[in-house]
Protein backbone atom coordinates (compact mmCIF):
# COMPACT_ATOMS: atom_id res chain seq x y z
CA UNK A 1 0.00 0.00 0.00
CA UNK A 2 1.40 3.47 -0.94
CA UNK A 3 2.38 5.70 1.09
CA UNK A 4 2.72 9.62 1.29
CA UNK A 5 6.65 10.46 0.11
CA UNK A 6 8.29 12.96 -1.02
CA UNK A 7 10.98 12.59 -3.15
CA UNK A 8 11.65 16.84 -4.33
CA UNK A 9 9.63 20.23 -3.56
CA UNK A 10 6.18 20.72 -4.29
CA UNK A 11 5.90 21.58 -7.00
CA UNK A 12 9.10 19.71 -8.19
CA UNK A 13 11.22 20.42 -11.65
CA UNK A 14 9.15 18.29 -14.19
CA UNK A 15 5.68 19.10 -12.82
CA UNK A 16 6.42 23.25 -12.55
CA UNK A 17 7.58 22.00 -16.80
CA UNK A 18 4.52 20.36 -17.67
CA UNK A 19 2.27 22.83 -16.02
CA UNK A 20 4.29 25.98 -17.80
CA UNK A 21 4.09 24.02 -21.02
CA UNK A 22 0.47 23.56 -20.72
CA UNK A 23 -0.48 27.08 -19.61
CA UNK A 24 0.81 28.40 -23.20
CA UNK A 25 -2.63 27.44 -25.00
CA UNK A 26 -4.84 26.40 -21.99
CA UNK A 27 -7.71 28.81 -21.71
CA UNK A 28 -8.09 29.92 -17.76
CA UNK A 29 -10.65 28.91 -15.58
CA UNK A 30 -9.62 25.66 -14.36
CA UNK A 31 -10.21 24.72 -11.01
CA UNK A 32 -8.61 26.19 -8.05
CA UNK A 33 -6.99 23.88 -6.05
CA UNK A 34 -5.46 22.39 -9.17
CA UNK A 35 -3.98 26.16 -10.61
CA UNK A 36 -2.49 26.45 -7.07
CA UNK A 37 -0.60 23.17 -6.95
CA UNK A 38 1.18 23.53 -10.03
CA UNK A 39 1.63 19.18 -9.88
CA UNK A 40 1.77 17.34 -12.94
CA UNK A 41 -0.01 13.86 -11.95
CA UNK A 42 1.82 10.72 -12.97
CA UNK A 43 -0.21 7.77 -11.51
CA UNK A 44 -2.73 6.75 -8.75
CA UNK A 45 -2.97 3.60 -6.73
CA UNK A 46 -5.92 3.57 -4.22
CA UNK A 47 -6.37 6.96 -2.21
CA UNK A 48 -3.09 8.20 -3.27
CA UNK A 49 -1.12 10.09 -6.28
CA UNK A 50 2.64 10.13 -7.49
CA UNK A 51 2.92 13.56 -9.85
CA UNK A 52 6.11 13.39 -12.05
CA UNK A 53 8.48 14.11 -9.73
CA UNK A 54 7.62 10.82 -7.73
CA UNK A 55 6.12 12.58 -5.31
CA UNK A 56 3.03 10.58 -3.54
CA UNK A 57 0.28 12.15 -1.71
CA UNK A 58 -2.51 10.86 0.32
CA UNK A 59 -5.82 12.50 -1.74
CA UNK A 60 -9.13 13.59 0.14
CA UNK A 61 -10.28 15.17 -3.09
CA UNK A 62 -11.35 11.98 -4.71
CA UNK A 63 -12.04 13.98 -7.83
CA UNK A 64 -14.62 15.99 -5.72
CA UNK A 65 -16.37 12.74 -5.11
CA UNK A 66 -16.02 10.96 -8.24
CA UNK A 67 -13.61 8.37 -7.67
CA UNK A 68 -15.55 6.04 -6.09
CA UNK A 69 -13.13 2.76 -6.46
CA UNK A 70 -10.15 4.47 -5.90
CA UNK A 71 -7.22 5.58 -8.33
CA UNK A 72 -6.42 2.20 -10.43
CA UNK A 73 -9.11 -0.62 -8.93
CA UNK A 74 -7.42 -3.51 -10.93
CA UNK A 75 -11.02 -4.47 -12.17
CA UNK A 76 -12.25 -0.71 -13.11
CA UNK A 77 -9.08 -1.24 -15.16
CA UNK A 78 -9.74 -4.87 -16.66
CA UNK A 79 -12.93 -3.79 -17.16
CA UNK A 80 -11.84 -0.51 -19.19
CA UNK A 81 -9.02 -2.11 -21.07
CA UNK A 82 -11.47 -5.04 -22.60
CA UNK A 83 -13.78 -2.68 -23.93
CA UNK A 84 -11.88 -0.44 -25.62
CA UNK A 85 -10.25 -2.75 -27.51
CA UNK A 86 -13.73 -3.50 -28.60
CA UNK A 87 -16.04 -0.73 -29.27
CA UNK A 88 -15.98 2.47 -27.60
CA UNK A 89 -18.74 4.70 -29.37
CA UNK A 90 -22.36 4.32 -30.71
CA UNK A 91 -25.83 4.51 -29.30
CA UNK A 92 -26.38 0.88 -30.27
CA UNK A 93 -27.29 -1.23 -27.91
CA UNK A 94 -24.57 -3.26 -26.29
CA UNK A 95 -23.54 -5.70 -23.57
CA UNK A 96 -22.28 -3.14 -21.29
CA UNK A 97 -25.06 -1.22 -21.15
CA UNK A 98 -27.94 -3.91 -21.53
CA UNK A 99 -26.11 -5.56 -18.36
CA UNK A 100 -25.93 -1.51 -16.75
CA UNK A 101 -29.44 -1.36 -16.87
CA UNK A 102 -29.99 -4.26 -14.44
CA UNK A 103 -27.55 -3.69 -11.89
CA UNK A 104 -28.61 0.05 -11.44
CA UNK A 105 -32.41 -1.15 -11.74
CA UNK A 106 -31.77 -4.15 -8.99
CA UNK A 107 -30.16 -1.23 -6.92
CA UNK A 108 -32.51 1.83 -7.37
CA UNK A 109 -34.48 3.83 -4.89
CA UNK A 110 -38.25 1.94 -5.10
CA UNK A 111 -40.54 2.75 -7.91
CA UNK A 112 -37.40 3.73 -10.34
CA UNK A 113 -37.33 1.29 -12.77
CA UNK A 114 -36.28 3.56 -15.87
CA UNK A 115 -32.54 4.51 -16.37
CA UNK A 116 -31.39 7.29 -19.33
CA UNK A 117 -27.37 7.99 -19.92
CA UNK A 118 -25.74 11.20 -20.38
CA UNK A 119 -22.05 12.15 -19.97
CA UNK A 120 -22.32 14.56 -17.40
CA UNK A 121 -24.29 15.94 -14.43
CA UNK A 122 -25.29 18.96 -15.78
CA UNK A 123 -26.78 17.30 -18.30
CA UNK A 124 -28.72 14.79 -16.64
CA UNK A 125 -29.95 17.77 -14.02
CA UNK A 126 -31.56 19.78 -17.62
CA UNK A 127 -33.36 16.55 -18.86
CA UNK A 128 -34.38 16.08 -15.72
CA UNK A 129 -36.19 19.55 -15.30
CA UNK A 130 -37.46 19.37 -19.40
CA UNK A 131 -39.12 15.41 -17.98
CA UNK A 132 -40.48 17.07 -15.45
CA UNK A 133 -41.87 20.22 -16.78
CA UNK A 134 -43.10 18.09 -20.01
CA UNK A 135 -45.28 15.97 -17.27
CA UNK A 136 -46.41 18.51 -15.10
CA UNK A 137 -47.45 20.84 -17.65
CA UNK A 138 -45.49 23.65 -15.77
CA UNK A 139 -42.80 26.18 -16.34
CA UNK A 140 -41.68 26.71 -12.72
CA UNK A 141 -38.83 25.01 -10.55
CA UNK A 142 -37.60 25.84 -7.25
CA UNK A 143 -34.29 24.72 -6.26
CA UNK A 144 -32.34 25.72 -2.87
CA UNK A 145 -29.42 27.94 -1.03
CA UNK A 146 -26.45 26.52 -1.91
CA UNK A 147 -27.39 23.90 -3.45
CA UNK A 148 -24.96 22.91 -6.78
CA UNK A 149 -26.15 21.31 -10.19
CA UNK A 150 -24.17 22.06 -12.70
CA UNK A 151 -23.17 25.33 -15.14
CA UNK A 152 -25.60 24.98 -17.82
CA UNK A 153 -27.63 27.81 -18.03
CA UNK A 154 -30.78 26.07 -17.03
CA UNK A 155 -29.55 24.16 -13.72
CA UNK A 156 -27.00 27.57 -13.54
CA UNK A 157 -30.00 29.52 -13.00
CA UNK A 158 -30.94 27.44 -10.24
CA UNK A 159 -26.83 27.68 -8.39
CA UNK A 160 -27.58 28.71 -4.60
CA UNK A 161 -24.34 30.77 -4.64
CA UNK A 162 -23.32 33.70 -6.17
CA UNK A 163 -20.87 31.59 -8.66
CA UNK A 164 -23.15 32.09 -11.01
CA UNK A 165 -23.07 35.92 -10.65
CA UNK A 166 -21.73 37.31 -13.74
CA UNK A 167 -23.39 34.61 -16.00
CA UNK A 168 -26.19 36.04 -18.29
CA UNK A 169 -28.88 35.40 -19.26
CA UNK A 170 -30.47 33.18 -16.15
CA UNK A 171 -33.87 31.28 -16.96
CA UNK A 172 -36.89 32.70 -16.09
CA UNK A 173 -39.15 30.09 -13.93
CA UNK A 174 -36.95 29.03 -11.31
CA UNK A 175 -36.79 30.15 -7.79
CA UNK A 176 -34.51 28.93 -4.99
CA UNK A 177 -35.34 29.21 -1.01
CA UNK A 178 -33.21 28.20 1.82
CA UNK A 179 -32.01 24.68 2.52
CA UNK A 180 -32.10 23.46 5.85
CA UNK A 181 -28.11 24.61 6.68
CA UNK A 182 -28.15 24.52 10.75
CA UNK A 183 -24.21 25.52 11.30
CA UNK A 184 -25.10 28.28 9.54
CA UNK A 185 -29.58 28.53 10.00
CA UNK A 186 -30.58 31.50 7.08
CA UNK A 187 -33.54 31.98 10.45
CA UNK A 188 -30.78 32.48 13.21
CA UNK A 189 -31.99 29.86 14.69
CA UNK A 190 -30.73 26.26 16.59
CA UNK A 191 -32.21 23.22 15.70
CA UNK A 192 -34.02 21.78 17.98
CA UNK A 193 -35.56 24.55 19.27
CA UNK A 194 -36.86 25.90 15.72
CA UNK A 195 -39.43 23.77 14.47
CA UNK A 196 -37.31 22.97 11.39
CA UNK A 197 -38.54 26.28 10.53
CA UNK A 198 -36.89 26.04 6.92
CA UNK A 199 -39.08 23.67 6.08
CA UNK A 200 -42.29 25.41 7.37
CA UNK A 201 -40.77 28.11 4.84
CA UNK A 202 -40.34 25.87 2.03
CA UNK A 203 -43.80 24.56 2.56
CA UNK A 204 -45.34 28.28 2.18
CA UNK A 205 -42.65 29.60 -0.76
CA UNK A 206 -43.60 26.46 -2.79
CA UNK A 207 -47.35 27.85 -3.18
CA UNK A 208 -46.48 31.87 -2.79
CA UNK A 209 -42.84 32.42 -4.16
CA UNK A 210 -42.61 31.01 -7.79
CA UNK A 211 -44.16 32.72 -10.85
CA UNK A 212 -46.62 29.84 -11.25
CA UNK A 213 -46.84 26.55 -9.98
CA UNK A 214 -44.55 24.07 -9.52
CA UNK A 215 -43.09 21.81 -11.98
CA UNK A 216 -40.34 20.44 -10.07
CA UNK A 217 -38.52 20.69 -6.71
CA UNK A 218 -34.94 20.30 -6.88
CA UNK A 219 -32.92 18.99 -4.28
CA UNK A 220 -29.84 17.37 -2.83
CA UNK A 221 -30.24 14.91 0.08
CA UNK A 222 -27.12 16.15 1.53
CA UNK A 223 -24.86 19.56 -0.27
CA UNK A 224 -21.46 19.05 -1.46
CA UNK A 225 -20.53 21.77 -3.30
CA UNK A 226 -21.98 23.83 -0.02
CA UNK A 227 -20.00 22.52 2.06
CA UNK A 228 -20.94 18.79 2.79
CA UNK A 229 -24.13 20.28 4.60
CA UNK A 230 -25.86 17.30 6.66
CA UNK A 231 -29.58 18.64 7.10
CA UNK A 232 -31.45 17.38 9.88
CA UNK A 233 -33.72 14.16 8.92
CA UNK A 234 -36.97 16.16 8.92
CA UNK A 235 -35.66 18.20 6.07
CA UNK A 236 -36.16 15.84 3.36
CA UNK A 237 -39.20 14.56 4.18
CA UNK A 238 -41.17 18.11 4.38
CA UNK A 239 -39.71 18.73 1.17
CA UNK A 240 -40.96 15.79 -0.31
CA UNK A 241 -44.92 16.54 1.48
CA UNK A 242 -44.24 20.35 0.39
CA UNK A 243 -43.76 19.17 -2.99
CA UNK A 244 -46.77 16.69 -3.35
CA UNK A 245 -49.33 19.30 -1.41
CA UNK A 246 -48.65 21.39 -5.08
CA UNK A 247 -48.66 18.61 -7.35
CA UNK A 248 -44.62 19.03 -8.33
CA UNK A 249 -42.55 15.99 -9.00
CA UNK A 250 -39.54 15.67 -6.48
CA UNK A 251 -35.77 15.20 -8.24
CA UNK A 252 -33.65 14.46 -5.70
CA UNK A 253 -30.11 15.17 -7.25
CA UNK A 254 -27.59 12.23 -6.08
CA UNK A 255 -24.57 12.96 -7.89
CA UNK A 256 -22.67 13.48 -5.38
CA UNK A 257 -24.43 11.26 -2.52
CA UNK A 258 -25.02 8.15 -4.57
CA UNK A 259 -23.66 4.85 -4.83
CA UNK A 260 -22.63 4.58 -1.41
CA UNK A 261 -21.02 7.85 -0.67
CA UNK A 262 -22.87 8.78 2.65
CA UNK A 263 -22.76 4.70 3.68
CA UNK A 264 -25.93 3.67 2.66
CA UNK A 265 -26.49 3.75 -1.14
CA UNK A 266 -28.61 6.61 -1.78
CA UNK A 267 -28.68 9.79 -0.15
CA UNK A 268 -32.29 9.46 0.97
CA UNK A 269 -31.60 5.81 2.14
CA UNK A 270 -31.02 8.25 5.15
CA UNK A 271 -34.89 9.44 6.19
CA UNK A 272 -37.05 6.32 5.06
CA UNK A 273 -40.32 7.34 3.14
CA UNK A 274 -39.05 9.92 0.82
CA UNK A 275 -40.29 8.90 -2.73
CA UNK A 276 -38.20 10.68 -5.35
CA UNK A 277 -39.91 10.88 -8.92
CA UNK A 278 -36.50 11.47 -10.54
CA UNK A 279 -32.84 10.99 -9.19
CA UNK A 280 -30.13 12.05 -10.88
CA UNK A 281 -26.65 10.45 -10.65
CA UNK A 282 -23.24 10.84 -11.69
CA UNK A 283 -19.64 11.64 -10.41
CA UNK A 284 -18.98 8.32 -8.75
CA UNK A 285 -21.15 6.37 -10.75
CA UNK A 286 -18.43 5.99 -13.31
CA UNK A 287 -15.35 5.95 -11.13
CA UNK A 288 -13.80 8.40 -13.44
CA UNK A 289 -15.39 7.91 -16.46
CA UNK A 290 -17.53 10.61 -17.29
CA UNK A 291 -21.46 9.29 -16.85
CA UNK A 292 -24.11 10.45 -15.05
CA UNK A 293 -27.76 9.34 -15.57
CA UNK A 294 -31.46 10.10 -15.05
CA UNK A 295 -33.87 7.45 -13.01
CA UNK A 296 -37.42 8.05 -12.91
CA UNK A 297 -40.70 5.50 -13.25
CA UNK A 298 -41.92 4.75 -16.26
CA UNK A 299 -45.34 6.40 -16.42
CA UNK A 300 -43.06 9.64 -16.42
CA UNK A 301 -40.40 8.53 -18.70
CA UNK A 302 -43.39 7.86 -21.14
CA UNK A 303 -44.10 11.71 -20.93
CA UNK A 304 -43.81 13.17 -24.88
CA UNK A 305 -41.95 14.98 -26.11
CA UNK A 306 -39.09 13.62 -24.41
CA UNK A 307 -40.24 10.03 -24.85
CA UNK A 308 -39.93 10.64 -28.51
CA UNK A 309 -36.52 9.36 -30.45
CA UNK A 310 -33.92 11.25 -29.73
CA UNK A 311 -36.06 13.14 -27.11
CA UNK A 312 -33.94 12.33 -24.61
CA UNK A 313 -30.69 11.04 -25.78
CA UNK A 314 -27.04 12.31 -25.69
CA UNK A 315 -24.49 11.58 -28.06
CA UNK A 316 -22.05 10.63 -25.78
CA UNK A 317 -24.46 9.17 -22.94
CA UNK A 318 -24.22 5.07 -22.91
CA UNK A 319 -21.84 4.48 -25.44
CA UNK A 320 -20.23 1.01 -24.39
CA UNK A 321 -17.18 2.60 -23.22
CA UNK A 322 -18.88 4.73 -20.43
CA UNK A 323 -21.40 1.62 -20.06
CA UNK A 324 -18.47 -0.68 -19.14
CA UNK A 325 -17.29 2.10 -17.13
CA UNK A 326 -20.70 2.50 -14.87
CA UNK A 327 -21.54 -1.37 -14.80
CA UNK A 328 -17.46 -1.95 -13.49
CA UNK A 329 -17.86 0.44 -10.83
CA UNK A 330 -21.57 -0.48 -9.51
CA UNK A 331 -20.64 -4.05 -9.61
CA UNK A 332 -17.69 -3.22 -7.84
CA UNK A 333 -19.48 -0.97 -4.91
CA UNK A 334 -22.19 -3.81 -4.83
CA UNK A 335 -19.71 -6.90 -4.70
CA UNK A 336 -17.13 -5.12 -1.92
CA UNK A 337 -20.36 -2.98 -0.06
CA UNK A 338 -18.35 -0.53 -0.10
CA UNK A 339 -21.10 2.10 1.39
CA UNK A 340 -20.32 -0.18 4.28
CA UNK A 341 -16.61 0.79 4.18
CA UNK A 342 -17.90 4.53 3.92
CA UNK A 343 -19.95 4.17 7.09
CA UNK A 344 -17.13 2.33 8.98
CA UNK A 345 -13.94 4.43 7.64
CA UNK A 346 -16.47 7.96 7.67
CA UNK A 347 -17.16 7.23 11.29
CA UNK A 348 -13.81 6.85 11.88
CA UNK A 349 -12.53 10.24 10.25
CA UNK A 350 -15.52 11.54 11.93
CA UNK A 351 -14.51 10.91 15.34
CA UNK A 352 -11.02 12.69 14.63
CA UNK A 353 -12.14 15.43 13.71
CA UNK A 354 -14.16 15.72 16.58
CA UNK A 355 -11.36 15.63 18.26
CA UNK A 356 -9.58 17.92 16.03
CA UNK A 357 -12.77 20.10 17.35
CA UNK A 358 -11.42 20.15 20.80
CA UNK A 359 -7.87 21.12 19.88
CA UNK A 360 -8.18 23.84 17.76
CA UNK A 361 -10.28 26.87 18.55
CA UNK A 362 -11.04 27.76 15.40
CA UNK A 363 -12.90 24.67 14.02
CA UNK A 364 -16.37 25.69 14.57
CA UNK A 365 -18.20 22.17 13.57
CA UNK A 366 -17.33 18.88 11.74
CA UNK A 367 -20.12 16.81 10.60
CA UNK A 368 -20.57 14.36 8.12
CA UNK A 369 -22.52 10.93 6.54
CA UNK A 370 -19.91 8.25 5.41
CA UNK A 371 -17.45 9.53 3.31
CA UNK A 372 -19.13 12.94 2.77
CA UNK A 373 -17.05 14.99 6.19
CA UNK A 374 -17.55 18.98 6.31
CA UNK A 375 -15.41 21.16 8.69
CA UNK A 376 -16.64 24.71 9.32
CA UNK A 377 -13.44 27.26 9.72
CA UNK A 378 -14.10 30.25 11.79
CA UNK A 379 -12.26 33.40 13.34
CA UNK A 380 -14.77 33.08 16.64
CA UNK A 381 -16.71 30.35 17.51
CA UNK A 382 -19.24 32.81 19.08
CA UNK A 383 -19.57 34.72 15.79
CA UNK A 384 -18.83 32.03 13.33
CA UNK A 385 -17.45 34.59 11.10
CA UNK A 386 -15.19 32.60 8.20
CA UNK A 387 -11.20 32.60 8.35
CA UNK A 388 -10.44 34.81 5.16
CA UNK A 389 -10.11 33.21 1.88
CA UNK A 390 -6.77 34.13 1.93
CA UNK A 391 -5.51 32.57 4.90
CA UNK A 392 -7.58 29.10 3.55
CA UNK A 393 -5.76 29.04 0.33
CA UNK A 394 -2.34 28.81 2.61
CA UNK A 395 -3.95 26.46 4.35
CA UNK A 396 -3.82 24.39 1.76
CA UNK A 397 -0.78 24.67 0.44
CA UNK A 398 0.74 23.81 3.77
CA UNK A 399 -1.17 20.23 3.48
CA UNK A 400 -0.18 19.87 -0.20
CA UNK A 401 3.55 20.47 0.87
CA UNK A 402 3.41 17.71 3.67
CA UNK A 403 1.92 15.13 0.94
CA UNK A 404 -1.82 16.20 1.88
CA UNK A 405 -4.65 16.84 -0.87
CA UNK A 406 -7.68 18.01 0.39
CA UNK A 407 -10.02 20.65 -0.22
CA UNK A 408 -8.83 22.89 2.54
CA UNK A 409 -8.75 26.21 0.33
CA UNK A 410 -12.43 27.04 1.64
CA UNK A 411 -13.15 28.26 5.15
CA UNK A 412 -16.29 24.87 4.84
CA UNK A 413 -13.59 22.60 4.20
CA UNK A 414 -14.89 19.46 2.12
CA UNK A 415 -13.36 15.60 2.73
CA UNK A 416 -14.82 12.81 0.24
CA UNK A 417 -11.91 10.27 -0.09
CA UNK A 418 -12.35 7.19 -2.53
CA UNK A 419 -14.96 4.76 -0.59
CA UNK A 420 -12.26 2.52 -0.62
CA UNK A 421 -10.02 4.21 1.34
CA UNK A 422 -8.83 2.77 4.69
CA UNK A 423 -8.33 3.27 8.49
CA UNK A 424 -4.46 3.35 7.93
CA UNK A 425 -4.60 5.70 5.16
CA UNK A 426 -7.51 8.09 6.66
CA UNK A 427 -5.27 8.15 10.06
CA UNK A 428 -2.58 9.59 8.22
CA UNK A 429 -4.48 11.82 6.14
CA UNK A 430 -5.55 13.25 8.91
CA UNK A 431 -2.72 13.16 10.53
CA UNK A 432 -0.98 15.56 7.94
CA UNK A 433 -3.96 17.59 8.26
CA UNK A 434 -3.29 17.96 12.33
CA UNK A 435 0.12 19.32 11.45
CA UNK A 436 -1.51 21.75 9.25
CA UNK A 437 -3.63 22.99 11.89
CA UNK A 438 -1.19 23.34 14.23
CA UNK A 439 1.02 25.63 12.37
CA UNK A 440 -1.71 27.77 11.57
CA UNK A 441 -2.71 28.20 15.34
CA UNK A 442 1.36 28.93 16.04
CA UNK A 443 1.19 31.63 13.29
CA UNK A 444 -2.17 33.45 15.13
CA UNK A 445 -3.20 34.13 11.41
CA UNK A 446 -6.78 32.64 11.50
CA UNK A 447 -7.87 35.16 13.96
Amino acid sequence: MAKVFLETEVPGPRSRALVEREARHLAPGLQSFALWAGVAMDHGQGSYLTDVDGNTFVDLIGGIGVNSLGHAHPGYVQALTAQVAKLTVGSFTSAPRAQLMDAVAAVAPAGLDRLQLYSGGAEAVESALRLARAKAGRLDVVGFWGGFHGKTAGVMSLMGSEAKHGFPPLLPHTTSIPYADCYRCPFGLQYGNCGIACAEFARKALKTQPQGPVAAVLVEPMQGTAGNVIPPPEFLPAVADAAREVGALLVVDEMITGFGRTGRRWGIDHTPGVAPDVVTLGKGFGSGFPVSGLLTRTDIAETPPWNLPSGASSSYGGNPLAAAAALATVTTIERERLWENAETVGRFMLGRLQHLQERFPFIGDVRGKGLLLGIEMVRDRKTREPISAGVMKDVYLSGLRRGLLAMTYSPRIRLQPALTIDEASADEALGLLAEVFGELERSGRWH
